[in-house]
This record gives structure tokens, C-alpha cells and sequence, in this order.
């Protein structure tokens, strides 16, 4: 007989007080911060134990292994699905790349989203949305984009329709239109190509107490792997959703990818594998 995979995640109980508990007995307790990293007060208490999220264990399988990991613990980076990889008036198709291949994400997210938003998984934006001024953005990086000095590089106006190349609140750096966003989404302008550098990230996913990491987006082997490598470092344990991320580098880019991803910073899967993990709930 298989066990109740609940059964394995018991919830500790919160031990009793003389003085006080955050049930109803205390209302006069007020949540204070973002659960589960929350405190509870009132003018002379202070509930500083943080009660965890109820588990929601699922198993999947990876190309590697099967894991157990628990969705109240997981958040979904979504990375640089942006008019300027994505569109044909974007600045990749601008410096003549085909865009075909980071358009290849969108059909599968828009079934793989709706779904782990039904089960409260944290829907993260992680974008390129620069400064127009430019000046947290180094030589280095802005090399990247205009390698001549010349061409069309970071903050510049696209000829087609003068939009300014990955700066913040404009149509060059939007979310293509084909990927729906709620009011609950979380969105991070980040400024290199990981998403942790310089951002607010890693304290917005540790407040939320997210330990588990699904990875999607553009470019893979780019601004997606930078970003997952420096989540490993900072102790996340990271899934790339194979179908949900693209690149418009060389095949063996790909392939590099994502056998660094299994050999070395975590696991790779299929939206699929997830979705089928979820039905039950």
C-alpha cells in the first residue's frame, strides 16, 4: 500500500504559552511582514516563531532522477521573455537574429503558468529593465550590446519604432504579448545576466520562503544559466524546464547547457512532468 505522501511532511505544533499563541485565542495579534518569513504583534508581544506554509509534496521526474519537492516551497523565474529577444521588431531581430527559436517558450508557458498559479507558486519576472541614464551599466556590459560603439547598443532607439533598447517601462523591454501577467506576478528589473546581481531577488524569494526554483526563458545558456548558476550558489535547489526556455545560440550552446545544468547546479525536466505531478491537487 503507498503511503499518503502528506502523511511525510508533518506540521510541528506550535508550542503552548503561558502568555500568548497566534490562534484566535490572541486577536490581538497582527501579522507583521511576508509569511512565512512573518512575525505576529500587538503593543506588548511580539510572536517572532514564523509558522511554515502547509507542504504540498508532488514527485517528478527529471532526466536524472525522481524528485520529492514541495510547491509551497517553489517560485518560477521567468527570464528575459522581452520584445527585444522575443519580437521581430525587437534589437536581436534588429541585429539579424532569427527570434524563431526564443519564441519557442511562449506555447508552453501559457499552459504551465495558469497551472502553478492554481497552486499559489510565485509567478517572477526577471527582465533586463535598465536605467535610461545608463549608469550602473559597466563598458564590459554594454560591450555585449554595441561591440563596434556604433551600432544599436543598450538605451539607444530602435529604427523601427524608436523604442529604447532594454530601459525600463518601455516596449523594448516588455513581456511579449502573448504571455499573460496578473496583478500577483512579482516582476525584477535586473542589470547584468544573472538575476541576482544587483537586485532584490534573492531577499524577495527568502521572505517568501522559497527554497525551490523552476527556470524558463531566454537565452538559455546566457542570462537563464547565469541566473540559475547563482541561485546554486546561494543554496536554491533549481529545476530548468526544458520546454519552457530556448536560446538563439548554436545547438551545442544548448547542449552544453543543459549538461552542465544536470552535472553540475541541479536538474532539468518538461512542464508536462510537472503538470502531471499537479493534477491531483
Amino acid at each position: 500500500m503507498k503511503s499518503d505522501p502528506q502523511s511525510e511532511f508533518p506540521q510541528a505544533p506550535i508550542a503552548a504559552s503561558n502568555s500568548f499563541s497566534i490562534t484566535p485565542m490572541n486577536p490581538s495579534l497582527k501579522p507583521l511582514g511576508v509569511a512565512p518569513n512573518a512575525w505576529a504583534v500587538d503593543a506588548a508581544t511580539a510572536d517572532i516563531t514564523r509558522p511554515p506554509l502547509e507542504p504540498k509534496p508532488i514527485v517528478v521526474a527529471t532526466d536524472t532522477k525522481t524528485l520529492r519537492l514541495d510547491l509551497a516551497k517553489t517560485a518560477i523565474l521567468i527570464i528575459d521573455m522581452q520584445n527585444d529577444f522575443c519580437h521581430p521588431d525587437g534589437w536581436l531581430a534588429h541585429i539579424g537574429v532569427d527570434v524563431i527559436p526564443a519564441r519557442e517558450p511562449i506555447a508552453p508557458l501559457q499552459k504551465f503558468l495558469p497551472a502553478l498559479r492554481s497552486q499559489q507558486v510565485p509567478i517572477i519576472w526577471v527582465n533586463w529593465g535598465n536605467r535610461p541614464d545608463l549608469l550602473n551599466i559597466s563598458a564590459a556590459s554594454r560591450h555585449v550590446y554595441n561591440p563596434t560603439g556604433a551600432g544599436i547598443g543598450l538605451g539607444d532607439p530602435l529604427p523601427k519604432n524608436q523604442a529604447p533598447v532594454l530601459t525600463a517601462g518601455s516596449w523594448a523591454a516588455a513581456i511579449v504579448d502573448e504571455l499573460e501577467q496578473t496583478s500577483k506576478d512579482i516582476h525584477i528589473d535586473k542589470y547584468r545576466m544573472s538575476g541576482f546581481w544587483d537586485t532584490p531577488l534573492d531577499s524577495i524569494l527568502r521572505n517568501l520562503g522559497k527554497t525551490t526554483l523552476f527556470f524558463a526563458g531566454v537565452n538559455a545558456d546566457q542570462c537563464v544559466m547565469a541566473t540559475l548558476q547563482d541561485a546554486n550558489f546561494l543554496g536554491y535547489d533549481c529545476l530548468l524546464i526544458k520546454d519552457c526556455t530556448a536560446t538563439t545560440s548554436p545547438e551545442f550552446c544548448w547542449q552544453a547547457t543543459l549538461y552542465n545544468v544536470k552535472q553540475c547546479f541541479g536538474f532539468v525536466t518538461k512542464s508536462q512532468a510537472i503538470l502531471t505531478a499537479i493534477e491531483p491537487f
